[in-house]
C-alpha cells in the first residue's frame, strides 16, 4: 500500500526515468516555479545564459512563464503531460514539453526545430512563389495587347517584388516606353526621350545579357525619368533584369525597393530573374501578334471587296458572304476599275476561283493585281482575259477560276455595257417593269486551258434597269423545306423580277435576303453579287399647273 505522502504528491516522471534525462541528447532542464534553474543535463550546455542556480534568461521568458502555469494547473486526469509550448531562444526555434516533478519542479525538454522551421518558412515561401508565378503566368496570357501585357507585368511585380517597378520596351529610335507602378497602385504609360546607358546595366539588360547583380548598382546613380512620379523615399536597392523573348529581348525589367528596406538577396534576385521569363515571354507573344495582325490587315485590305458607290454616273452596289462565317475572306471576288474619264468605260469584275478560304483568296489576289496591271487594255476582254490566263497556266497554281468582266459607260441617260463571261454564269438584266433578261456571253475557264474563248454581247441599260452579276454560290445555294433543293436560276430570276425600278444596294440586298432564307443554316459556297444600275432620271413637266417628276427613258 502507498504511503500517504506518495498519493498527495503525484508526478508526470516516472521514478525509473528519475535519472534517464541526463543522458538525453536533447537539452533537459529542471525549472522550479519562480523559473530558476534547478538542475540541467549536459545537452543543456549550448544553451547560451542557461546556468543552474540562477533565473531563466530573458530570453526564455517564455519558458518561465509556462513553468509557473505548468506548476500551478491541477493535476491532470490519468496522469496526462501538460501540452507542450514553442518559443525563440536567440536564433533558434525550440518546442518545449514538460515533466511534472514530484518535487514541484518542472522538467522541461527542449528541442531543437530550428532546422525545421527553416525547412518550413523555406517551403512556404517556394509555395508562395509557386502560386504568384501561377497567377501571374494567368494574368499575363489573358491578352495579347502589348500595352495592357506590360501594364500587368509591372502591377504584379509592384505587388510581390518591389516597392516600385519600371517596365522598359525595346527602344524606338531615342524615345523609351515606360510603364511604372508602384506596390498597390495602377500601372501608367509613358513615352520619354532618354538615353538607357544612363542606368547601369539597363542598357545590356535591353540587349538581352544576363543581369548585374543589384550590389553592384548605385542608386543613387538613377535619372529622375526612371522612377514613377509619385515615389517616396530614398530608392536603397536595385535589380535590372532583362525580359527574355523569342529570339529578340522583350524588354527590361527595373525592381526599385526603398532604403528602409532590406537589400535585395540574391535568392530575391533569382526569383525576379522567374518571373521575368514569364513577363517576356508573354510579352514577345503579345508583340509577335501585333506584327502578324498588322501584317494580316495590310494583306487583307487588298483581299477584302471593295465597297461600291456611284463611278462616273452609274450606280454600283456589291455584296459578298463567305462560305465560313468566321472567315473574312474567300474565293468569290469583285472590283470596280473606274474609267480614266467620265468618257472612258469602267471595268467591273465578278469572279470565281476554285476552291474556298484562305488559298483560294490568295489566287483571288493574284488575279485581282494581274487585272489591275492590264487595265490600259481593259477594253478588249478577249485579250484581257488571255493574259490572265496565260499569268495563271506559268504559275505553280493548280486551281482555275471563272470570270466576267463588264466595261460600263454612261452615255446620256443610258449605260452601255459591254460583258464577256469565262466559264461564268450569264448576267441578268432586271428592267424597270420587272422583266428579267439573260446577257448571252459565255466563254471558257480561266487557268486550266492554253487557249481561252469567249464572247462579248453589248446591251443597254435604260434609267432604273439593273445588271445582275452573281456567282454560282447563290444558284447552287442547297436549301429549302427539306435542305436538299438548289436555289437554282429560275428562283433567281423571280426574285431579281420583283427588283424592277429599285436602287442597286435594294437589289443585292432583297436576293442576298432570299439566299439567306433558303439556306437556312445550312452550310453554302461562297456568295457575291454585283448589280449595275442606270440611275433614274428626273423631267419636270406641268400637270394642272404644278410640276411633278416623272421617270424617262
Amino acid at each position: 500500500m502507498a504511503s500517504p505522502k506518495a498519493e498527495a504528491a503525484p508526478y508526470n516522471e516516472p521514478r525509473s526515468a528519475a535519472t534517464a534525462w541526463h543522458r538525453a541528447p536533447h537539452a533537459v532542464i529542471a525549472v522550479d516555479p519562480a523559473g530558476a534553474v534547478v538542475e540541467a543535463n549536459a545537452a543543456a550546455g549550448s544553451l547560451a545564459g542557461v546556468r543552474v542556480g540562477a533565473r531563466l534568461p530573458d530570453a526564455l521568458s517564455w519558458l518561465a512563464d509556462a513553468t509557473t502555469e505548468v506548476a500551478a494547473e491541477p493535476v491532470r486526469q490519468g496522469g496526462a503531460s501538460p501540452p507542450a509550448v514553442t518559443g525563440d531562444f536567440h536564433s533558434g526555434r525550440f518546442e518545449a514539453h514538460p515533466t511534472r516533478c514530484a518535487d514541484g519542479n518542472v522538467l522541461w525538454w527542449l528541442v531543437d526545430h530550428t532546422a525545421r522551421r527553416a525547412a518550413e518558412e523555406a517551403l512556404a515561401t517556394e509555395q508562395e512563389r509557386t502560386r504568384f508565378l501561377a497567377e501571374a503566368s494567368n494574368v499575363l496570357l489573358a491578352s495579347l495587347n502589348t500595352e495592357r501585357c506590360m501594364a500587368a507585368t509591372a502591377r504584379l511585380a509592384a505587388e510581390y517584388l518591389a516597392d516600385a517597378v519600371v517596365v522598359v520596351a525595346p527602344p524606338a529610335g531615342r524615345q523609351l516606353r515606360l510603364t511604372r507602378a508602384l506596390a498597390g497602385g495602377e500601372a501608367t504609360q509613358h513615352l520619354v526621350a532618354a538615353d538607357p546607358s544612363l542606368v547601369p546595366g539597363l542598357t545590356e539588360a535591353l540587349k538581352g545579357f544576363p543581369p548585374v547583380p543589384s550590389r553592384w548598382i548605385d542608386p543613387a546613380a538613377l535619372p529622375d525619368w526612371l522612377l514613377p512620379e509619385d515615389f517616396t523615399g530614398t530608392v536603397g536597392s536595385v535589380v535590372i533584369t532583362p525580359l527574355p523573348g523569342h529570339g529578340v529581348p522583350a524588354g527590361a525589367l527595373v525592381l526599385l525597393r526603398r532604403n528602409s528596406r532590406t537589400e535585395f538577396s540574391a535568392n530575391e534576385e533569382t526569383f525576379a530573374r522567374l518571373f521575368a521569363a514569364r513577363a517576356g515571354a508573354a510579352l514577345s507573344a503579345a508583340r509577335l501578334y501585333a506584327e502578324q495582325h498588322s501584317i494580316t490587315q495590310t494583306l487583307m485590305r487588298d483581299l477584302l471587296p471593295p465597297r461600291l458607290h456611284r463611278v462616273n454616273g452609274v450606280e454600283f452596289a456589291g455584296g459578298y458572304r463567305p462560305s465560313d462565317e468566321g472567315e473574312r475572306v474567300g474565293g468569290d471576288f469583285y472590283d470596280v476599275h473606274p474609267g480614266a474619264t467620265k468618257d472612258e468605260p469602267s471595268l467591273v469584275v465578278l469572279g470565281d476561283v476554285c476552291g474556298k478560304g484562305l488559298e483560294a483568296a490568295v489566287l483571288t489576289g493574284k488575279i485581282r493585281n494581274t487585272l489591275q496591271a492590264l487595265m490600259p487594255m481593259a477594253d478588249d476582254h478577249e485579250r484581257v482575259l488571255g493574259l490572265l490566263n496565260g499569268a495563271l497556266l506559268n504559275t505553280h497554281n493548280t486551281r482555275f477560276a471563272t470570270l466576267v468582266l463588264a466595261s460600263v459607260l454612261r452615255q446620256g441617260n443610258q449605260v452601255h455595257l459591254r460583258l464577256t463571261s469565262a466559264g461564268h454564269p450569264v448576267p441578268l438584266v432586271v428592267r424597270g417593269d420587272g422583266r428579267v433578261e439573260e446577257v448571252p456571253t459565255r466563254g471558257s475557264l480561266v487557268g486550266a486551258l492554253d487557249d481561252i474563248q469567249a464572247r462579248t454581247v453589248e446591251t443597254v441599260l435604260l434609267p432604273g434597269d439593273t445588271c445582275l452579276l452573281y456567282t454560282d454560290g447563290i444558284t447552287e445555294a442547297r436549301g429549302g423545306p427539306l435542305g436538299d433543293e438548289l436555289f437554282g436560276e429560275e428562283r433567281l430570276k423571280r426574285g431579281l423580277g420583283d427588283c424592277g425600278g429599285m436602287p442597286g444596294e435594294a437589289v443585292v440586298e432583297h436576293i442576298q435576303m432570299l439566299a439567306s432564307h433558303w439556306l437556312q443554316d445550312a452550310g453554302h459556297d461562297d456568295l457575291a453579287l454585283v448589280a449595275i444600275t442606270a440611275p433614274p432620271t428626273t423631267h419636270l413637266s406641268a400637270v394642272n399647273g404644278h410640276t411633278r417628276g416623272r421617270y424617262t427613258g
